[in-house]
Parts: structure tokens; C-alpha cells; sequence
């Protein structure tokens, strides 16, 4: 297999996280393959010296060392001993053959292009190095280093000999264009891979990561250079050519790892499968369900996600004593057991236990086994007695002495400089939903009780594993890109179960009837949002900076406007309005509005009313990531737009990034978007059920919202009122389940003033503020960062989410510290001009050609001259 050796520490990062998907890595410096030891699965080489050798050994990695430094009482299938052939290589073959191949678990030869063109004594070493057994690696490993550059040919001879090439990574690329071996093709020539197929493609088993049989594709050079490029599933179709597993459907795989099977004949690739599974028939696996551990683990996975709430699955995910008690009792069984079938039993319902209790942590099986792998990385011998408190009482049976057992002890991990401090203000393991009967309550800090780095964690947003997002939205957004309305209509029955009978809906459109109390509040609303964002309309701007010359600015409306209005489990008219009616003012020639469809396929009826009060030219039943790329790239019936905005959930907001982030698509955006959230400021004066019902109406929109409290010199019982009406008020909500998941996740932080709270509010940066203290209004001034502030106990966040005029597509995450929620400047753009008269270019002639001289640009300063000897 080829071994890539990694020199510099500026490796391309694309090609390094490629490198490492290959079973094994060379590295020259022991930091860097420590660090690597930490993060991947492939095996890690250093190049070190006998000093050094065990400390690396005990930390993960593989060791290579030069003839005569072999260290001793070390695990010899981690060391490779290297030979220079330089003084001739049946020589070097001899040592290695007297030395290496009996006390190591590889060699390394140092050949150049003629010794490995010769053959047969590589041949000859490799012959004796796979007689000998070093470990649980099987045959003794020869590896070989080239004086000089590597070319396919000297790879395939090397990999057809049974021998790795150590071929330094600068020489490799991650495709053909690139300056060197494209990767794949280097892989397949120095794994010596061979197919016994017609069509040359190599059989490729595909597994999970506790290595369950997924399926079976096929690679040639081209899709495993793909595929390591993409760190993903991408194989060669017999029928298709090159197959991005799950670019439509979704179920893509993160390639973890690849190896090569004994006989050079087969690949296996190592995945995290996403999506339905790997069958087309939207199974896991093309061979049945998974069995024993793996199996175990997604069922209590499952479990976790679906339990119904005080169901004896959702105590023990909630309730940290009852799991550990029956953790105890199952292990307390098992030890007592002594009849086979019995072990198994106890074994089993531990086994199941214990999978809980690594569930409830965020831990999986994968984490556990690559746990257990390094502990068989360093064996030591230890008397190998029990604590004191699980000796004493225990009914010893009598054994003969014995000496000591070897123990498995874990490598220790690198150790960071600075230890990370938990963040608090994150969904973490050591949080947990309130359960039916319980107290919904907050958590409660004390600010002068807060080291500098916890007020910090305070700070921070759920982190959100945006890589693992655009994995997931990539595929959506280039299948929509390449069939248009046919993926559109795909991805919304796969996703919203509806089979769309049209993709677009054309002006005018078909309103149906609404209650005349609702249709009143939208026209009533309609009005507010429509007298605040006219008023936003900012005039022509014109300047004579000097005498005859005339500068001006002058705005003009964004042509094409696409407005993504989420829908779902919610009917939500509020955000087409708070969208609609700012385009509506700046005079948007094309306004096209996205909503996911209902179960039949059409459009929520108060939504349909507000696109048509705002003159939207088009609404596109769809939602989601698809919805954003139709309105992005423009499909056969969605018209494509030169902005969207609108909130959506992580994948909407990906889909938005990866669009305006690609030239093709010609897009911008309004803002990213996170979790909503408000921060309230409550003082002795507020109201401790207004403050409650405003912390809850943000609490209900999910189990993510983010609510945060700020007590400024309340007291035990003015802080207790409030707690109190927090939870009689969430008992009453219909989304009661949502708010015992989102409170507890919340907090309340205690500090002593309100200029405190305002210092902390502006860290935080928050998408709502609302001053529920004294003299709210003259801490308007004091705001920095908020997306929109609601002044006095009169003014509910509510009257802004719906009526009051201001608009509710606010940054969240911390983004109101450098962008403005939508208005009427979010769809215009501003323009100038400049006017000179003879006089005025006379005047700015000398400044302008100095400026130009200056900068070297003779261009520039030519076509004012021009003019001013035109003038004279």
C-alpha cells in the first residue's frame, strides 16, 4: 500500500485530510504524527531515534529507526528498522533479512530507481518478511524509500511486489491536473491493485464504523481520487460512470478510512453512513439488519431520540441515579453469575445498560471501540488489584497466587495548554429536559461567582457542525442545480411526503376565503410594517465637494427578491409579511416567495393572502435546502433571484451560505441564522409574570431557543417569583414539551446593576433585548448589539413578531454584532454618480494626476492631462 511521508508542516490541508484516510502515514516530525495519532484511524508513523522511540510508542504512534537503534522491551509490530542500500542492495537485503525481519514488525528500504527495477532482491525480502508473523499486523511490513522522484510505473512495480511506497506527499495530488501523481492513480499502482473484472473496476466492500457489511460497489483510479478528494462515498458505476453515492437521495457517506484486501484484489471502505442507508431500497445495509453491538447501539439511539416522555426509556436517560443504580445491579449480577448461559444473560443486560449510559453522554460505539483499540497500544504489568471499597464485603474464592497479569493501560492523550472550559451555555450531556412533574426552571449563575473563561462560555452559541451540514445540503443543492424542477419534485416528496402536481404558482393567485378576524389583523399588521419600512425610504443624496464638481448617490431596487417563508409544523404569515412588504416599499420588480407545501400540496391560505397584499409575482411550494437552490440557480419554472433572505432552519441557512458563496450563482443573501433567542433584563421594579411570559414566547419556538435572564440586584424572592411563573405559565402551554426542553437548557444570570446587565447584553449580542427594568428608555442609549429592543413592561416581544411596524428577521447566533435585521435598505442598492464641469475637472486635475503618478498608473493620469489640454 502507498505511504504517503508528510515533511512539512504547510501541507495543501485538502491533500493532508486525504492523506489520512489511507491505512497508513510517515511523518518527520513526532509532534505532528502525535497530533495525527489523536484524530485518525490510519496508522501513524514517526521517523525518531531509540531516545525517543518509547515515548511516541506510548502515545499512539509507530515508530521508524535507524539499523543498530532498535530500543528494547517494546511492542516490535510498531517498529520499522530502516537499511540504506547505498553500499549495495543485496547487502542492505542481507541486513534486513538478519535483523529487521526477526526483531521488528517492518524495514524500510532506501533504494533508487535501478535497485528497484532489478526486482529480485525486493522480491526476495519481501518472500521472508511474509513467513514471519509480527503480531496481530500478520507478516513482517517492507516499505520502500526512493532517492528521487516516483513515477507510476515504479510504484506498480514496488506494490506488485508485495512492498509499500513511502512516496513523500509533495510529489502527490489530489487530481491529474495537479503537480504530481493524481492520488488515485498513485494508490492503485503502490497497493499493486489488480482486478480479476472485464471492465478493470476493483470490488470495493463497503462497511460501517464497527466495520458491519454495508455493500459492495466498485472503484477504478478515478473514483478513489474522487473519493479521497471529496473525504466521501464515490464509487464507479457500471452503468453511470463516476456515482456520488447519495448526491440526490441524500444518504451520503464520510469516508473514514480505506484498506486493501491480502491479495491486492479488493477495496474496503470504512464510512459513516447518513440518510436512509446504503440500499437503494432505503435500508441500512444491503444484507439485513445489523446484529449484536452495532445493532444495540442504534436501537438505544432511537430510543433516546423517540422516547415518550416519563416512559421507563426516558427516566433512564434522565435520571442519572436510577441508571447508575441499575448499572450497579446488572454488574453486581454479572459478577455473581456462574453458569455459562447465565454470564451471557448478565453480560447482555450490562452490555444494554451501559450503551444508555453512553447515549445519554453523546458517546457511540465508535467512540468506545477506538477507546478500547488504544488501551491495546501500551501493555504494562500491574498487580492488578481492586479498589478497597469493592474488595471489602466481596466473597473471595480462593485462587492460587499467581504473578501478575499484563493490563491494558490507555496511551495518554496529548494534553492541551489550556484545558477548555465546559460551555455552559451549549446543549451538553450534563443537561437534560424536564420531566412531567418536575420544576421548569433555568439554570441560575452568579456573576461575581463567574471566573473570566465561564462568563465567556456564557457567551457562546450551540456549536452546530457545520461541515457535517454542508455534507448533508451539498448533494440537494447540486441535484437541484442539475435537473432543476424534476429534483425539486423529488426532494419535497422524499422530505414533505408531497407529490407536488406544479413546482411554481404564477400571479394572480387564487385566495381563498379566511375568517374575517384574521383577514383583519394581516390588514391591520400590513398597515404598521407598511408605514414603518415607506418611512425608511432614504433620499437621493447630492454634494459639490468643490466648486464644479458634483457627486450623488441614488438608490435602486434589487430587480429579483427570492423570500423563504418556513412553514412545517407551523403556519407562519408573520415572516411572508416581514418580508414581502420591505421588497413591496423598495419597489422589487420580481418578488418570488418559498413555502413548504401543505399535505396536498398547496399553499397555507393566510400565506397565499400576504403574497398577494405584496405583489409576489411567484410561490414556489417547496421548502427546504431544494426551495433555496430553485430560487438561487433558477430551475425550467422557478425564476432565479439576485437575492434571499428570509430565517430557516440549519439546513436552509447552509443552503444560503453555499450559494453565496459560489460565483456561479450570482446571489446574495440577507444574514446567516441560528436558534432564535431573546435576553431579558428584569430589575425590583419588573413584573415577574411579564418577564416569565416573555422568556417562554421565545422558549416555545424550539428545544434549541436560547433565553437567558439577567437578574440586576434582585433578591432570592423577587428571582424566586419569577422562576415561579415561568413554570405555572409553561404547564399551561399547549408546546409545554418543547419549553421543559428548552428552559432547563436556558439560563439566568445574577449580576448587580442594570449598567452590568447592559455590559453583559452587548457580549452576548441577542436577537431580541427586552428592558423589563426602570427607566427602560434611557437604556436605549446604552445598546450596542441587539437585533431589536423592546422597551418597558408594555412592550412584548410578540407586538414586533407580528404588528407593531418593526420587522422580526433578526440576526441571531451573535450576529446582530455586525449586521442589521431585514429593512427596506436589505432590498435596495445604492448607486453614485459624479458630474464635472471643465472648471471642476481644472480644479481636481493636479490632485487626481499627482495621485496617479504616485501609484504608478499612467493610464489614469493620461486621461485627465488629455482633457486639460483639450481645455487650453
Amino acid at each position: 500500500m502507498l505511504v504517503p511521508k508528510i515533511t512539512s508542516s504547510t501541507l495543501d490541508p485538502a491533500l493532508q485530510r486525504a492523506l489520512a484516510l489511507l491505512p497508513a502515514v510517515l511523518y518527520t516530525d513526532a509532534a505532528q504524527a502525535v497530533a495525527a495519532s489523536a484524530s485518525s484511524d490510519a496508522a501513524i508513523w514517526a521517523d525518531t531515534d531509540a531516545a525517543a522511540a518509547k515515548e511516541l510508542l506510548n502515545r499512539g504512534v509507530a515508530v521508524a529507526v535507524h539499523s543498530g537503534e532498535v530500543p528494547a522491551d517494546v511492542d516490535a509490530a510498531r517498529i520499522a528498522v530502516r537499511y540504506s542500500a547505498a553500499q549495495g542492495l543485496e547487502q542492505a537485503v542481507e541486513r534486513a533479512l538478519g535483523e529487521g525481519v526477526a526483531r521488528a514488525g517492518a524495514v524500510v528500504l532506501q533504494l533508487t530507481r535501478a535497485q528497484i527495477e532489478e526486482g529480485a532482491q525486493l522480491a526476495r525480502l519481501v518472500a521472508a518478511a511474509d513467513a514471519r508473523a509480527a503480531g496481530e499486523s500478520g507478516a513482517v511490513r517492507v516499505l520502500v524509500e526512493l532517492s528521487g522522484s516516483w513515477t507510476e510505473d515504479l510504484l506498480a512495480r514496488v506494490g506488485r511486489a508485495g512492498a509499500s511506497a513511502v512516496v513523500e506527499a509533495d510529489q502527490l495530488a489530489l487530481d491529474a491536473q495537479g503537480a504530481g501523481l493524481a492520488l488515485g492513480a498513485a494508490v492503485v499502482a503502490g497497493s499493486g491493485l489488480a482486478s480479476d473484472r472485464a471492465d478493470g473496476l476493483i470490488t470495493t466492500v463497503v462497511v460501517d464504523e464497527q466495520h458491519v457489511c454495508l455493500g459492495v460497489a466498485y472503484s477504478n483510479a478515478a473514483s478513489l481520487g474522487a473519493a479521497l478528494a471529496a473525504g466521501e462515498g464515490v464509487y464507479w458505476s457500471r452503468r453511470r460512470g463516476l456515482w456520488h453515492k447519495g448526491l440526490t437521495s441524500g444518504a451520503t457517506q464520510a469516508l473514514l478510512g480505506l484498506r486493501v484486501d491480502c491479495d491486492a484484489d479488493a477495496l474496503c471502505f470504512r464510512v459513516r453512513q447518513h440518510g436512509a442507508g446504503f440500499c437503494h431500497r432505503g435500508t441500512r445495509t444491503c444484507f439485513g439488519p445489523a446484529a449484536g453491538l452495532a445493532r444495540l447501539a442504534h436501537t438505544v439511539a432511537a430510543r433516546r431520540d423517540s422516547a415518550p416522555a416519563g416512559s421507563y426509556t426516558a427516566r433512564l436517560f434522565g435520571d442519572a441515579p436510577l441508571l447508575r443504580a441499575k448499572l450497579l445491579e446488572e454488574a453486581t449480577e454479572l459478577a455473581d453469575a456462574r453458569e455459562p448461559a447465565d454470564v451471557a444473560f448478565e453480560a447482555a443486560d450490562l452490555l444494554y445498560f451501559a450503551m444508555v449510559k453512553c447515549a445519554a453522554h453523546g458517546v457511540s460505539l465508535a467512540d468506545v471501540e477506538r477507546s478500547l483499540d488504544r488501551k491495546h497500544l501500551n501493555v504494562v504489568r500491574r498487580p492488578g488489584n481492586a479498589k478497597p471499597e469493592f474488595v471489602a464485603g466481596a466473597e473471595a474464592e480462593p485462587r492460587a497466587e499467581a504473578a501478575p497479569e499484563p493490563e491494558l493501560q490507555t496511551a495518554p492523550e496529548p494534553r492541551a495548554e489550556n484545558p477548555p472550559v465546559p460551555r455552559t451555555s451549549i446543549l451538553n450531556p450534563g443537561i437534560r429536559a424536564a420531566l412531567p412533574g418536575e420544576q421548569i426552571r433555568m439554570r441560575v449563575y452568579a456573576s461575581d461567582a463567574l471566573t473570566a473563561a465561564e462568563r465567556d462560555a456564557l457567551l457562546q452559541r450551540p456549536i452546530i457542525d457545520s461541515a457535517e451540514i454542508m455534507r448533508r445540503v451539498r448533494p440537494i443543492v447540486d441535484a437541484v442545480r442539475a435537473t432543476g424542477d424534476a429534483a425539486v419534485r423529488e426532494l419535497t416528496r422524499k422530505f414533505d411526503g408531497v407529490s407536488l402536481d406544479a413546482v411554481v404558482l404564477r400571479a394572480p393567485f387564487a385566495v381563498p376565503a379566511l375568517p374575517e378576524r384574521v383577514r383583519a389583523a394581516i390588514d391591520q399588521a400590513y398597515a404598521n410594517v407598511h408605514a414603518f419600512h415607506s418611512a425608511q425610504l432614504a433620499a437621493d443624496t447630492r454634494v459639490e465637494t468643490m466648486p464644479g464638481v458634483v457627486c450623488s448617490r441614488f438608490s435602486r431596487a434589487i430587480e429579483r427578491v427570492g423570500l423563504y417563508v418556513p412553514g412545517g409544523s407551523a403556519v407562519l404569515p408573520s415572516s411572508a409579511l416581514m418580508l414581502g412588504v420591505p421588497a413591496q416599499v423598495a419597489g422589487c420588480r420580481e418578488i418570488v416567495l418559498a413555502t413548504p407545501p401543505r399535505a396536498d400540496g398547496s399553499v397555507v391560505p393566510e400565506v397565499l393572502y400576504v403574497a398577494h397584499k405584496v405583489g409576489a409575482t411567484a410561490i414556489v411550494t417547496a421548502g427546504g435546502a431544494q426551495a433555496i437552490a430553485a430560487m438561487a440557480y433558477g430551475t425550467q419554472s422557478v425564476p432565479k433571484v439576485d437575492k434571499i433572505c428570509g430565517p430557516g432552519n440549519q439546513y436552509v441557512t447552509a443552503a444560503k451560505m453555499l450559494a453565496q458563496n459560489d460565483t456561479a450563482a450570482m446571489v446574495a443573501i440577507d444574514m446567516p441564522a441560528g436558534p432564535s433567542e431573546v435576553l431579558v433584563v428584569a430589575d425590583a421594579s419588573s413584573n415577574a409574570a411579564f418577564v416569565a411570559s416573555d422568556l417562554l414566547s421565545q422558549a416555545e419556538h424550539g428545544p434549541d431557543s436560547q433565553v437567558v435572564l439577567l437578574a440586576a440586584g434582585l433578591s432570592d424572592a423577587q428571582l424566586a417569583a419569577i422562576e415561579a411563573e415561568v413554570h405555572a405559565q409553561a404547564s399551561r402551554l399547549p408546546r409545554v414539551d418543547v419549553v421543559r426542553q428548552s428552559i432547563p437548557k436556558s439560563f439566568c444570570l445574577r449580576v448587580p446593576s442594570v449598567a452590568a446587565a447592559m455590559a453583559f447584553s452587548n457580549a452576548y449580542a441577542p436577537e431580541h433585548l427586552i428592558l423589563h427594568n426602570a427607566r427602560a428608555a434611557a437604556c436605549v442609549a446604552d445598546v450596542v448589539n441587539a437585533g431589536s429592543v423592546f422597551v418597558g413592561p408594555y412592550s412584548p416581544e410578540s407586538c414586533g413578531d407580528y404588528a407593531s411596524g418593526t420587522n422580526h428577521t433578526l440576526p441571531t447566533y451573535g450576529f446582530s454584532r455586525m449586521y442589521s435585521g431585514v429593512n427596506t435598505a436589505t432590498f435596495v442598492k445604492h448607486i453614485t454618480a459624479q458630474e464635472l464641469t471643465p472648471q471642476g475637472l481644472a480644479n481636481i486635475a493636479d490632485t487626481v494626476m499627482t495621485l496617479a503618478e504616485v501609484e504608478e498608473l499612467e493610464a489614469h493620469r493620461n486621461a485627465v492631462a488629455i482633457r486639460l489640454r483639450d481645455l487650453q
